[in-house]
């Protein structure tokens, strides 16, 4: 193999190199130029998306600017309307004052005219009341010279002798009048005593109805009370109604009043109430579940307390009507007194009595623990209490053991 050979495969060689390079750097010159168009038609989409994403985005918030822009305009416009009808009130007020104050001034105006005209008139009856008096005093003078004349009497005898006459009429007088006095006073007497004991039986008896129909629910707090009446008051209606109590919540501090004639009413009442407001849970459904509930042992309390006493003070034969009856004393007091309790000493006394006079003890026992029982009806009575309990031991009323 010559040189020139060499030369010539070697310039093939470059050649074959150099189309090479050339033919690969236009390939690769064409993939750029198409992942470059690429990328830019990929970035014009993206800017084409947000564009239309921002305009949607800037529609929403325009509209939402409108909708709290009416809003805000509705409530100002209210605002505004709020305030000129206030205004206008109490314009209104105030000319309603100016125009009373104008009455007022009115009215005084003429009062004072009227005092004046009738100040004139006094002093003008006043003026001629003096000169009617000179006139009389000198009338006078002469009567009382022509009399002396006429009797031979000096002004001071014929003082002195009708001073004598009229002490002698006077005593005479005075001791009719005291006689009338003494009878007036002592008809007096008897009305002011029978006054003063109407007055205190009032008084008494006020104090005591109001013991028997009002109780008092002590609260620890007075924002309980915004939870007893509950919204719109449906907690306190649910509890009026179930109870058949009326609550009077007012600006008693930590205080609920009860009020019902039935004791054993306010009873019910005053428990349901302890408990929901121990519990916390108040509302309609639990409130007559409560009551309900409290209702049912109040009873059976009746019950037991008026077996206990029976059995306590040795009565048997009671009817159970009755017996219920003596267990609702334990809930009335009178005058001051636990009515149960004031009940059981008369048995115990009458019984006492009976023995020593050799009397019936079991039915003056019995007739003592039952004088009250009027007092306690379930339903509110016109009758008094005497009537309503000789009327219930008639109805229940068993031949007791003598």
């Amino acid at each position: 193999m010559d040189i020139t050979t060499i030369i010539i495969g070697a310039i093939c060689l470059i050649l074959g190199l150099v189309a090479g390079t050339l033919f690969a750097k236009s390939s690769l010159n064409s993939k750029a130029k198409f992942i470059v168009k690429d990328a830019k038609k990929s970035a014009e989409n993206i800017i084409e998306n947000a564009n239309v994403k921002a305009e949607a985005i800037k529609k929403e918030k325009e509209a939402q600017a409108k909708v709290k822009f009416l809003e805000l305009k509705s409530q100002h416009d209210e605002n505004i309307n709020s305030r000129e009808k206030k205004m206008q009130e109490a314009e209104k007020r105030i000319r309603d004052k100016e125009q009373k104050l104008n009455d007022e001034l009115s009215k005084t105006g003429k009062l004072e005219k009227d005092l004046e005209r009738q100040k004139a008139e006094y002093d003008k009856k006043h003026e001629i009341v003096q000169k009617k008096q000179q006139e009389l005093d000198v009338a006078i003078a002469q009567k009382v010279e022509m009399l002396e004349k006429i009797s031979n009497y000096s002004a001071e005898e014929a003082k002195a002798e009708l001073v004598e006459s009229m002490k002698a009429e006077a005593k005479t007088k005075a001791q009719a009048h005291v006689q009338s006095i003494m009878e007036e006073a002592q008809l007096n007497a008897k009305n002011e005593a029978k006054k003063i004991v109407i007055q205190t039986i009032q008084r008494i008896g006020t104090e005591q109805a109001i013991e028997n129909s009002v109780s008092v629910f002590n609260i620890e707090s007075d924002e309980v009370k915004g939870r007893i009446i509950g919204r719109e008051g449906r907690n306190i209606r649910a509890l009026e109604a179930a109870t058949g109590v009326e609550i009077i919540v007012d600006d008693t501090p930590e205080a609920i009043l009860l009020s019902c004639f039935d004791p054993v009413r306010r009873e019910v009442a005053r428990l349901s109430l302890h408990r929901l407001v121990t519990d916390g849970r108040i509302h309609p459904a639990r409130i007559e579940e409560v009551v309900e509930k409290t209702r049912k042992q109040i009873e059976e309390e009746i019950i037991e307390v008026g077996k206990r006493t029976i059995i306590d003070l040795g009565i048997h034969g009671l009817h159970p009507e009755l017996v219920k009856i003596v267990g609702r004393m334990k809930f009335r007091s009178s005058y001051g007194q636990n009515l149960l309790q004031h009940s059981r000493e008369v048995a115990n006394i009458a019984a006492t009595m009976a023995a020593e006079l050799g009397l019936n003890v079991k039915l003056a026992k019995r007739a003592g623990l039952l004088h009250d029982i009027g007092k306690v009806p379930e339903q509110e009575s016109e009758l008094p209490h005497a009537l309503l309990g000789m009327q219930w031991a008639e109805k229940f009323g068993e031949n007791p053991e003598v």
